[in-house]
């Protein structure tokens, strides 16, 4: 029968013939990728997560079928298929399966690395960067700011090569959540995964947000020219939930465009700030570092004295949370990745040396060219100005630059917005999949779009109009600090699924060096990062347990993650009685033998102008 296809190369029938579960839309066929992210038998083992019923899935199914798989010009020309024998009782998807047939066959894989990369840059050059600085500055001053910064970015390079080092093993849509229902507890992913889908709901309103915040700079009562934020609100939310719609190709196109916008935007910010600084504009003196002498390099924050100014460098920790967020996310379309095993490190290691560097210099620049004590960073006095280069472009008398700016910021601000659309709505794709969200968010569109995953996410979108109500300024800081809260407990969860994966290929035998991508201080940065992430979490809102500062809106925005967590984790691990996964259970020797068996294609060579510009993103 046609279903009978058999991919090519060595027969690998006999023990490498797949026992796949059936997918949650019907048990459709089994089928082979040659670029490596579904199938073989390696990987139907794969698919016996480790949960209360591994043991017994281990035991022969008694009766098998054979179903008819899908034809090679239905999966387009990654796939190929071959025809599975099917236990006639499967396990539901939600009781571990890592990879399932209906991703392979619902998503398309129209991302390759060059998207992976300048989706990770994009995501997090945003307001956080243009707009956040200036808090982080005004807390704890242009040296207090750097250190923060590069705490937090040291943090984040942990975070990346430990996403890098799983995801090249496990490629899969959710990436990190599904690991940790692979190398922890079914009841984690759970918990992570719908954290993952709360924090990017939070998300993308908060760039909206900020959105109206900046264009105040036009539109406000001084310049006599007044338009509500209703209009911005709107226009914006209906251009987001018009490109989550598009095809991922499409998204990923216009979200590379905008990555590359956001790195000019960086590059000449940075440019015209030193020339600022230096008095290379006509009638502008020199600064210097007028502003490090004077109010100072470190601020006091709070108390006074060294523990006032180390309060202030610690400040900036959250925001600087919120401006690294994104990067994370960029393992999150791996089903819809071509090459996933080399382009999800590939991407991993690249984003996180030109993001930390771009936010290094930024950080450091602001601090020369705004002093800490300018009312406008944090939001009294002119509150049309937020953004410090903004501020900066308008004291050097060059006021169509700021305009400039300002528009580049408002865009990438959406460009932020974007990428959390897409990682939140794959998550929830993911958990539908795994049967831990209403099955109803499984349906695409005939171009592979989860059309009901952007539906809902385009429903919370209205949050934005929140800022009607308050000032635009105070619900975004609100919303940070709700976004960064999730961000540190992703960040935990793909610390420990790589702890997991290294102690559970130690105590079953396998070198590290036998990952397809692998970096020996991984196994001592991840949790030196972990703690960090942890000790940043429970301080977040230290401010709030200070003498005369208690404000509730601050600590239900710093705290309110822990308790949802919490929740989420035992209501999942009660009503499914899952447990924690034994190290020797997890079944690493089938991950290693896919990986060995599908390697990625060659990738070809850049030519022509493209080559000049392509050490961005490879």
């Amino acid at each position: 029968m046609a279903g009978d296809k058999k991919p090519n190369g060595p027969d690998r029938s006999g023990s490498d013939t797949a026992r796949i579960s059936e997918s949650v839309e019907g048990g459709t066929a089994g089928q082979v990728r040659k670029g490596g992210n579904i199938s073989t038998a390696s990987t139907a083992r794969l698919l016996n997560n480790n949960n209360t019923t591994q043991n017994k899935r281990n035991e022969p199914s008694p009766g098998y079928g054979t179903i008819s798989s899908t034809s090679d010009d239905d999966l387009g020309p990654d796939f190929m298929v071959q025809s599975r024998l099917l236990p006639h009782h499967a396990p539901p998807p939600e009781e571990g399966d890592l990879l399932t047939t209906t991703e392979a066959t619902s998503l398309k894989r129209g991302l390759s690395q060059r998207h992976l990369s300048m989706l990770g840059i994009a995501g997090s050059i945003g307001t956080g960067l243009f707009l956040g600085l200036g808090l982080a500055v005004a807390k704890g001053g242009p040296l207090g700011a750097l250190l923060g910064y590069a705490v937090i970015g040291l943090v984040v390079c942990a975070v990346q090569f430990a996403l890098g080092e799983v995801a090249a093993l496990l490629p899969v849509t959710g990436s990190f959540v599904r690991h940790s229902e692979f190398l922890v507890d079914p009841a984690l992913g759970f918990a992570v995964g719908w954290n993952l889908v709360y924090g990017n709901i939070l998300s993308i309103p908060a760039e909206i947000t900020a959105i109206c915040t900046l264009f105040q700079f036009w539109f406000n009562e001084e310049s006599g020219n007044v338009i509500s934020p209703i209009f911005f609100i709107l226009g914006f939310i209906v251009v987001t939930v018009g490109v989550g719609f598009s095809f991922v190709r499409v998204f990923g196109e216009i979200e590379f465009v905008f990555a590359l916008l956001k790195i000019g935007l960086v590059v000449f910010l940075v440019v015209l700030g030193l020339l600022i600084d230096l008095g290379g504009i006509p009638g502008t003196e020199r600064i210097g570092f007028r502003y490090w002498r004077d109010p100072g390099p470190l601020v006091e924050y709070i108390a006074t004295g060294d523990w006032g100014k180390f309060l202030g460098f610690w400040a900036v920790m959250t925001g600087a949370v919120f401006s690294f967020a994104g990067v994370e996310s960029l393992a999150m379309a791996a089903a819809e990745t071509r090459n996933p095993r080399r382009a999800i490190p590939r991407a991993c290691k690249r984003v996180f040396a030109r993001i930390v560097i771009f936010y290094m210099v930024a950080v450091f620049v602001v601090g020369l060219l705004v002093p800490s004590d300018d009312e406008r960073l944090v939001g009294s006095g002119n509150s049309v100005a937020q953004s410090p280069f903004v501020i900066a472009a308008s004291a050097a008398g060059i006021p169509v630059i700021a305009s400039v700016v300002n528009a580049i910021v408002i865009t990438s601000a959406w460009s932020a917005a974007n990428q959390s659309l897409l990682a939140g709505t794959r998550v929830l794709y993911g958990l539908a999949l795994k049967g831990q969200a209403p099955r109803v968010f499984l349906r695409t569109t005939s171009w592979g779009t989860p059309y009901m995953c952007v539906g809902l996410f385009g429903c919370f979108m209205l949050l934005s109009f929140m800022s009607l109500s308050e000032d635009a300024i105070t619900v975004f800081w609100w919303l940070v600090m709700l976004t960064a809260a999730g961000v540190l407990f992703s960040w935990s969860a793909i610390l420990l699924n790589h702890i997991r994966l290294l102690q559970a290929m130690r105590r079953q035998g396998i070198q590290p060096s036998g990952l397809p991508w692998h970096n020996w201080w991984t196994a001592y940065s991840s949790p030196a990062a972990l703690f960090m992430c942890l000790l940043i979490l429970v301080t977040s809102g230290f401010t709030v347990f200070t003498e005369g500062n208690w404000d509730s809106a601050t600590f239900v925005s710093c705290y309110l993650d822990i308790p949802l967590m919490a929740v989420a984790y035992f209501s999942w691990k009660y009503y499914k009685k899952t447990k924690i996964v034994s190290l020797d259970e997890i079944a690493l020797g089938d991950a290693f033998e896919q990986a060995s068996l599908y390697p990625d294609e060659p990738e070809p060579k850049q030519k022509g102008w493209v080559r000049f510009i392509s050490w961005i993103w490879d």
